[in-house]
């Protein structure tokens, strides 16, 4: 017979969390610390959505999330996972770019693009600390006309050097373009100037070993191979979930799965208003990614100087359409040293990334779309070779993913990386005004996508379903006479 993954389970939860992403996972740990009973339900074998990892013989480890978040990972882990977790979170300092405008390496936080800024481009102090001051002042509340774009317009006109030095890296770590709203951009940009870029030393399987067993100890009922069918609603409000099959009953639900695939799969769109269902349809997914992973033989080294991540590119300009493009010409490198998983093998590990579209590689016959991927690893290591003369004959192992890998694997639509665009933030905030009891915790938007905002998302729907379940509580039982 097959397992059995639900064995032991109670009929009923205050929460049921769907999906273990970082969201996920942060909402149900707050929520069973505050003492709540919490179900937390992954339809994959393992934890951590896409901040996960895989093994391939060899000793080969390679994470899945690509590193690099600013040091609010440091506080948000510290206060709401453990102190153990917190401290394993350090910073890189070699961060790398090369394209046919400028070639440098930086530290990545203010003191050093200033530095840059005015003794390699040219720009004055006063021009250059307006710039970091006023995005460091922008919020969620600030009017959402202004574009990137624009706001690169009003510091640095005509300035396609600079556009591109201070857009890649946010681009490579959650899909802002120069169309969205500035502060999309600004709010993640100014949390990185604050300190620089970090990492999670020990790579995330030891991350989500940490986590399950800090779940544990906060009395989440955590379960793998678990699938979620269907959200039911009686009486307008969240009343149970369908979990393997088994109907589990429940008075509030987190949903970190995708923004829309709670909306239209999970519940049903009967469930909410015309307007609302109308909003939902206009939000607009983020893009998805290819990436190449190559671990070196056993012997074989990198020097760190190398860099920890590396921006490189040959197209002439930042454009949104050529990062997007099957023609690939900015790629994004993270080196992995033994350092970095001190408690593994020594091994040295590559990871190219590109941001990519979904519908480029959706309906390849099978046999195309294997070509395809082994054309996208042949490419990428011409281009490698480049900075790592003979790579080829010094790799032990390379494989590439596709977006049809993240959709297949977390089910993310259309394998979107970093959730839905700007405007999903707002409609996933209103959740529970549509559906009493149902929250939904995950990367939508810009500002809400990250490790960090993940994490710091998690926290903030958890608190909402605490106040929501303590207000239920409070009302008076009406009887009949």
């Amino acid at each position: 017979m097959p397992k059995d993954f639900l064995k032991d389970s109670r009929d009923e939860y205050d929460v049921v969390v769907i999906g273990s992403g970082l969201a996920g996972l942060t909402a149900a740990n707050t929520l069973a610390r505050q003492g709540r009973s919490v179900l937390l339900c992954e339809q994959h074998y393992k934890l951590g959505g896409m901040a996960t990892w895989f093994k391939r013989p060899g000793g080969h480890i390679f994470d899945i999330s690509l590193h690099g978040f600013p040091y609010g990972m440091v506080k948000s882990c510290r206060r709401y996972w453990t102190r153990e977790i917190a401290d394993s979170i350090v910073q890189i300092h070699n961060i790398r770019f090369d394209n046919p405008m400028f070639s440098l390496t930086t530290s990545y936080n203010r003191e050093d693009f200033t530095r840059l800024l005015t003794t390699q481009f040219g720009q004055t102090p006063e021009n250059v600390n307006a710039f970091f001051d006023y995005t460091r002042g922008m919020n969620f509340y600030d009017d959402q006309r202004m574009t990137t774009r624009e706001l690169f317009d009003k510091f640095f006109p005509g300035r396609e050097d600079i556009v591109r030095l201070l857009m890649e890296p946010i681009t490579y770590a959650n899909g802002s373009t120069l169309e969205d709203p500035a502060i999309s951009y600004g709010i993640v940009f100014s949390n990185f100037m604050s300190k620089g870029v970090f990492i999670f030393r020990g790579g995330t399987d030891r991350l989500i070993e940490l986590m399950s067993a800090d779940l544990v100890h906060s009395g989440v009922d955590v379960r793998i191979n678990c699938d979620v069918q269907k959200i039911h609603v009686e009486q307008g409000r969240v009343a149970s979930a369908t979990v393997n099959g088994k109907r589990i009953k429940t008075n509030c639900i987190v949903s970190n799965s995708n923004l829309r695939s709670t909306i239209f799969n999970l519940v049903g769109e009967e469930h909410f208003d015309r307007s609302f269902i109308d909003e939902a349809r206009a939000v607009r997914l983020n893009n998805s990614s290819t990436q190449v992973y190559m671990a070196l033989n056993p012997k074989e080294r990198i020097d760190e100087a190398t860099g920890d991540l590396f921006f490189t590119s040959t197209a002439p300009v930042f454009r949104t359409d050529l990062l997007l493009s099957r023609d690939i010409t900015s790629r994004t490198y993270s080196f992995y040293y033994p350092s970095t998983r001190p408690q593994g093998r020594p091994r040295c590990l590559i990871v190219s990334s590109t941001n990519a579209r979904y519908e480029d590689w959706a309906n390849l016959p099978e046999a195309e779309y294997e070509a395809s991927k082994q054309d996208l690893i042949d490419k990428t290591l011409d281009h490698l070779d480049g900075y790592l003369p003979n790579i080829r004959a010094r790799l032990a192992h390379v494989e590439a993913s596709t977006p049809r890998t993240f959709q297949h694997y977390t089910r993310h639509i259309a394998g979107a990386s970093f959730g839905t665009k700007f405007e999903g933030l707002a409609v996933s905030r209103a959740l529970p005004e549509q559906v009493p009891g149902l929250y939904h915790a995950g990367s939508v938007g810009i500002i809400m996508s990250g490790w960090l905002g993940a994490i710091n998302y998690g926290v903030i729907v958890a608190n909402d379903v605490d106040a929501y379940l303590m207000k239920a509580a409070s009302k008076p039982v009406s009887r009949s006479v």
